[in-house]
């Protein structure tokens, strides 16, 4: 118990810094992965050829290599931010191609005649998408998106090896400090404990509104 007690303002600081990134790449991913998903399922061909190929590449980058691209190649574009925001880019936009298909995916079962009763009533596609079908995928995406941003938090645990001082990165300093190593890795993984369960009860309650509400 003396190791929470003893680094409580370092572990505390850390599990604030992993919450900021929770919400900063959270919002990242949703907005690039529905902007993602209206693009592929976009009549304009070279908007689906862009969707297409970035989810296919970033899907198949490892998460390590894209942070290392954009906090060490950013910078050689004159592209100088600090490496919080280098992790948002790179975590946010790694997530984003995961729930670009998640979306896809909703948008699937929405009944093919939805849309083209909105079409029929002039409804543009910008319309028929975001008042007539994402409303109606919504119901289908909420557990595969909850999944999604539930992994984005463990992935985050990333930043902590370029000098970000979230949960995970507190180890150090607390192993410098003599700390016993075991004791130093069961409140690390409580604090993740605490932020993935009420993520996952967030969303499983979103899940039971929406379920009702059909």
């Amino acid at each position: 118990m003396n190791v929470l007690t003893d680094n409580w303002d370092l572990i505390s600081d850390g599990f604030v810094t992993t919450l900021k990134l929770t919400v900063y790449c959270g919002l990242v991913a949703i907005v690039l992965g529905t902007a993602l998903a209206a693009c592929r399922v976009s009549p304009v061909p070279p908007l689906r050829w862009f969707a297409t190929a970035y989810v296919n590449i970033i899907r198949n980058t490892p998460l390590t290599l894209l942070m290392f691209v954009v906090a060490l190649g950013f910078p050689k574009l004159n592209i100088n931010l600090d490496f919080i925001t280098f992790a948002v880019i790179a975590v946010g936009g790694y997530t984003a191609a995961f729930i670009c298909e998640a979306v896809r995916s909703g948008v699937n079962t929405v009944p093919l005649g939805q849309a083209e009763a909105a079409r029929s009533l002039g409804m543009s596609f910008n319309q028929t998408l975001t008042l007539v079908v994402l409303p109606q995928a919504l119901r289908a995406v909420v557990p595969p998106i909850g999944s999604l941003l539930i992994a984005m938090v463990r992935n985050s645990a990333i930043a902590s090896a370029f000098n970000v001082a979230d949960l995970f990165g507190t180890y150090n300093q607390m192993l410098e400090n003599g700390d016993n190593v075991i004791l130093i890795f069961f409140w690390i993984a409580v604090g993740y404990l605490i932020i993935t369960l009420s993520m996952s009860a967030a969303f499983a309650a979103l899940e039971k509104k929406l379920a009702v509400a059909r």
